[in-house]
């Protein structure tokens, strides 16, 4: 047995630094200066323990030739494997008190957790209406106007404070869409929150009039201000970041916006619904003709606008997307540059992946079951300290069936603060996951696939 430290930094994350800041220089040269400085990070907590290694394997890597998966975990990993590495974490779960699952309102998309005088502070979407969500593929004009669409349709931000990060209290409205025609009248969802120049600022998706099926979930980004955590809150009735051109990646939305201080700048992460289509532009609903059908096939990916003061004028990045896959944004400061726990969806989900520069990121660690909707009490979100210390929890989303509820997750992704709990084995699927409604498969397919074994194919 030997003393834990906390885990030392990859060897893909130490050739990251010292390659990146020289590959971008003629990238990128006139965009805001990056945090990629050529030095490698060194362990928070000292070396690595002399001569304990798994048999086998030594800690060098051997002189005789190596499997291409064994000299990846030399040179992609490291020889301790996930023991060793920072990025590496479980995700545990708690129920909440006061905001948790109730029957007859939804919650759901958490922004970033803040702390001000002694309380925490979390702001989210919040719906409440006599009707169920119909679904996009229900919605017609003859559909009633107080009905919604989806989950996060007719909604508004709310907000709610704790002392603990467990019970918490709801406060109320924090931003309240438009009751008049016009900008912001239908829905305003998925909030997060910047602190900046001693203001307060909620930057949520926008959505101007009815849904529809030809527009899908198109939305962009609206913005309300405070110079209390508490409010009162004034929108500033026009967007601040808007979707792409036609024919651009983030043409259909622009979702989940994410700020944090980075490089002097508000760096403003989001996702966007990369829609298919053919040649001349025309939409395509699948790649797959398959039955039953889940909705059109969608590519989701992330980009980044940046701006020197909150309501703007952001810069999409060149570079965007920035990445390949994931869902709702959650990032965070770590080191001199940013972390991303990209899940759900594309070739890259359930990864955490790091960028020196905010921009170039890569693979860090493999998880499961990380937050959907992840809004991490990250303390250096704001501070720019070139330093960031990471997140050990938060709160996220369960939705699917019924409305959306906040639950919170702990993880070991803070290199102040050890869990050691958190950093050991992986999570054993039970029967309940397994037959959850969406890992059973359909009886209609079960029959056809019945078939096709009786017939030895």
């Amino acid at each position: 047995m030997y003393t834990r430290r906390k885990p030392r930094p990859l060897p893909l994350l130490r050739f990251a630094w010292s390659t990146l800041a020289i590959g971008l220089a003629t990238t990128l040269p006139t965009f805001p200066a990056r945090g990629a400085t050529g030095q490698q990070p060194t362990p928070d907590n000292g070396p690595a323990p002399s001569g304990v290694h798994f048999s086998g394997v030594p800690l060098a890597r051997p002189a005789h030739d190596l499997s291409a998966a064994a000299e990846r975990l030399y040179e992609a990993w490291n020889p301790l494997g996930d023991f060793d590495n920072e990025f590496y974490t479980l995700f545990k779960y708690s129920r909440l008190g006061g905001i948790g699952k109730d029957a007859a309102v939804s919650r759901r998309d958490p922004s970033k957790v803040i702390r001000v005088g002694g309380k925490y502070y979390v702001y989210y979407t919040r719906r409440k209406t006599a009707l169920p969500p119909v679904g996009l593929s229900n919605y017609t004009d003859a559909t009633p106007d107080d009905v919604p669409a989806w989950d996060w349709d007719l909604a508004d931000i709310y907000y709610a404070t704790s002392t603990d990060g467990f019970d918490w209290q709801e406060q109320g409205a924090a931003v309240k869409r438009s009751r008049q025609a016009g900008y912001a009248d239908r829905s305003l969802s998925t909030p997060d929150i910047l602190c900046f120049g001693g203001k307060y600022y909620l930057y949520f998706q926008a959505f101007t009039g009815r849904f529809s099926q030809a527009a899908g979930d198109r939305s962009d980004v609206g913005m309300a201000w405070a110079d209390s955590p508490d409010g009162p809150w004034r929108m500033i009735g026009r967007p601040v970041i808007k979707p792409g051109p036609s024919g651009a990646w983030d043409a259909s939305a622009i979702h989940d916006p994410y700020p944090i201080v980075y490089n002097g700048q508000i760096w403003m992460y989001y996702k966007s619904d990369v829609w298919l289509e053919d040649p001349r532009g025309a939409p395509v609903e699948s790649l797959v003709d398959a039955e039953p059908r889940a909705g059109r096939d969608i590519h989701r990916m992330h980009g980044v606008a940046i701006a020197d003061a909150p309501e703007g004028p952001f810069r999409k990045s060149p570079l965007n997307p920035i990445s390949n896959s994931g869902h709702e944004t959650t990032l965070f400061p770590y080191r001199a540059g940013v972390a991303s726990i990209i899940i759900r969806d594309g070739p890259e989900r359930n990864t955490i992946q790091y960028a020196p520069d905010g921009l170039n990121f890569q693979i860090v660690a493999h998880v499961e079951r990380p937050p959907v909707a992840g809004g991490p009490y990250c303390a250096d979100a704001f501070t720019d300290s070139g330093d960031g210390r990471g997140v050990a929890w938060g709160l996220s989303h369960i939705v699917g069936s019924g409305n959306g509820f906040l639950v919170r997750f702990d993880c070991d992704l803070h290199r102040d603060i050890d869990h050691p709990y958190l950093k050991r084995g992986s999570v054993t699927p039970d029967e309940s996951l397994h037959f959850e409604s969406h890992g059973t498969l359909p009886q209609s397919l079960r029959k056809q696939y019945s078939r096709e074994a009786l017939s030895g194919s």
